[in-house]
């Protein structure tokens, strides 16, 4: 048997500080990826959001017709379990891994009214931002990859990201990781 595990408790500028460097280590990986890890800008623990699809199920392959292959856009998302005291605007990022490692990041609204609880197919909601993407620029960048996992992360935020539309994917997710109260992801196992 092993050593018992010892807790460690971060406090908040700690916590910080650690999912940004987790974001930004992420980013430096192969297509520049940056994927947003555990924290909040608080001492609590992050609230769960609950993330779904009409399209597609937590795990299941991802639909060809939102692909790079496809005529469809971004699919359809739901969410829910949103901390409403907290919570003053939404985020979305849209990344993926492979098998060999490779990363990117597929899409990334911002400033999504905080009420608002689901996207609809091929759209963006009135006001939202969208960040460049792993390929420099922004909006939906359909994925082609057909061994990788795709995650759409949804990230309740406690304030409005003071970035503007085609903002910079590092600056973006820094910001995004500084200010996430509760997350929810819907991940889809590969291509269909």
């Amino acid at each position: 048997m092993g050593q018992p595990r010892e807790t460690v408790r971060v406090g908040r500028m700690g916590r910080r500080r650690i999912v940004i460097a987790a974001a930004v280590a992420a980013m430096s990986v192969s297509a520049g990826c940056g994927i947003i890890g555990g924290g909040s800008p608080t001492d609590n623990a992050l609230d769960e959001l609950s993330v779904s699809s009409p399209r597609f199920r937590d795990q299941a392959p991802l639909p060809a017709e939102f692909t790079c292959t496809g005529q469809s856009g971004n699919p359809p998302l739901r969410w829910s379990g949103v901390p409403p005291k907290q919570t003053k605007s939404i985020a979305l990022v849209v990344d993926a891994n492979n098998a060999q490692g490779a990363a990117a990041v597929h899409w990334v609204l911002f400033n999504i009214d905080p009420h608002t609880t689901e996207l609809g197919q091929d759209s963006v909601p009135k006001g939202a931002s969208q960040a460049q993407t792993s390929t420099g620029k922004p909006g939906y960048a359909p994925p082609c990859a057909q061994d990788a996992v795709y995650r759409f992360s949804v990230y309740a935020l406690n304030a409005e990201l003071s970035l503007k539309n085609d903002a910079d994917l590092r600056a973006t997710l820094d910001q995004i990781a500084q200010h996430t109260v509760a997350r929810g992801r819907l991940s889809a196992a590969h291509i269909e």
